[in-house]
């Protein structure tokens, strides 16, 4: 559990790393940084790390199915994915708030078009990952590596404008939350009693 809420303080910290002063938003620390779409913050590049997320997910759970425990993660991977992406896009058209690119005032809510809060990204990225965290990293620690993905994404949306501080801050702790949730449910994974008993099996046991 320490390191668990280790690796959840760095995603934070890091995702705040650019912040080096108080300018407004819920928290007090937002302000628009100056863009920066080059390099390694590329907006590509992070289109590659969320949809290969979501393949890996993806691929992992169709292949594996819930016959172990790796593949019971993957599910409740998937699980947590699909929770999160349903209670961002609410989120989103509740609060309405104006991205940096937009404006530079953090504190423009319930505008049409706003759509920066909470960032779905780095919360879908969060979701993603945390039930492998949840489930492995104590025993496996390198597992507490995946912690930087959605640490690099949380910065990276904000240097690109995509997001103020605030709201990588908030989708972080929502993709977490909810990742832990659905990693302990005691029931099977949701998404996967909704699909034919095939998938339960995975590709890999059914060809074997």
């Amino acid at each position: 559990m320490r390191r668990l809420s280790a690796s959840l303080a760095i995603v934070l910290l890091l995702a705040v790393s650019p912040v080096v002063y108080a300018s407004g938003g819920p928290f007090g620390i937002d302000h628009r940084v100056a863009r920066d779409d080059s390099g390694i913050w590329k907006r590509s590049n992070q289109h590659v790390l969320l949809y290969g997320t979501l393949l890996t997910v993806g691929i992992g759970a169709l292949a594996k199915g819930d016959n172990d425990p790796l593949g019971d993660t993957f599910w409740r991977s998937v699980d947590s994915i699909v929770v999160t992406t349903g209670t961002v896009t609410v989120m989103k058209h509740v609060f309405r708030r104006e991205r940096p690119e937009q404006t530079n005032d953090p504190n423009r809510w319930f505008k049409s078009g706003g759509r920066s809060f909470p960032s779905g990204e780095v919360s879908t990225i969060t979701a993603a990952v945390t039930p492998f965290i949840v489930n492995y990293g104590e025993d496996h620690p390198m597992v507490y590596a995946l912690a930087l993905l959605p640490a690099y994404d949380a910065i990276a949306r904000v240097k690109v404008q995509g997001h103020w501080q605030s709201d990588v801050l908030a989708g972080a702790a929502l993709g977490f939350g909810i990742g832990w949730w659905s990693s302990r449910r005691t029931e099977s994974p949701f998404v996967l009693s909704l699909l034919p008993g095939g998938f339960r099996v995975g590709f890999v046991h059914h060809f074997r």
